[in-house]
């Protein structure tokens, strides 16, 4: 059995404006001004992570995932209160041919906490098994998450190794966290196409309409070398 790993946010749903706004309010409502919303800047790219340097960059006590809790339950109060999230382009109807036709195992990491990045798929009106979803509320580093989504989906399958494993986002870091996890990976949205071109990305598409996912296991799987290296653009 193959596996496909999908991250979220503007991989899956349009949510980058209601996740940063709630997430930034958020920190703001316990006390944190001094933010730097320069995301990329950011050894790991989470949630959890995010949270703790800027806690600790305005607190004198150190930032205990204990605190997680209470601040996702706070962020995802203020996501419902903005506009519905929406899938990105053709995402639904993917996860649906991939789940009745393909029968492949499928399986969430998000570097977003677990209450917000749930709301988001129900939003979007997208399938997923909460049993199925990794995020970043016990983890700091994107490749703890993707390997504990891994680990969920054995469990959920049961399955003792899968055969392939595709990683697909939206992120450089999502691109660097597939390589160094050792899984194939296919990055979506044109927000980050320069640096996936410099990356040297073998698949990538703008959304899910017309994704040719066919050609795409030719390059990943089969690695023929007579195939394009871009599916759709």
């Amino acid at each position: 059995m193959n596996l496909i790993i999908f991250d979220i946010d503007d991989t899956l749903t349009k949510s980058e404006y209601q996740h940063q706004l709630a997430y930034v309010n958020s920190m703001k409502e316990i006390g944190i001004t001094k933010i730097n919303q320069n995301w990329k800047e950011y050894k790991h790219h989470t949630d959890s992570y995010i949270l703790k340097v800027n806690y600790e960059n305005n607190f004198t006590e150190k930032f205990s995932i204990k605190n997680v809790p209470s601040f996702e339950s706070k962020m995802t109060e203020i996501m419902r209160t903005l506009k519905k999230v929406e899938e990105i382009q053709g995402a639904k109807d993917f996860i649906d041919y991939l789940r009745e036709e393909r029968k492949y195992a499928l399986a969430f990491a998000t570097g977003s906490f677990r209450k917000p990045a749930i709301l988001k798929l129900e939003q979007a009106k997208l399938w997923y098994d909460e049993k199925l979803v990794a995020a970043s509320n016990e983890y700091y580093k994107r490749e703890h998450i993707v390997s504990s989504a891994i680990e969920k989906a054995k469990k959920y399958y049961q399955v003792e190794k899968f055969e392939n494993i595709i990683s697909i986002g939206d992120g450089i870091w999502d691109l660097k966290t597939a390589r160094n996890l050792n899984v194939k990976f296919i990055g979506v949205g044109m927000k980050n196409i320069k640096d996936f071109n410099k990356e040297n990305i073998e698949v990538h598409t703008k959304n899910w309409n017309d994704f040719d996912f066919e050609k795409a296991e030719e390059i990943l799987l089969i690695q023929k070398s007579t195939v394009a290296n871009t599916v759709y653009k």
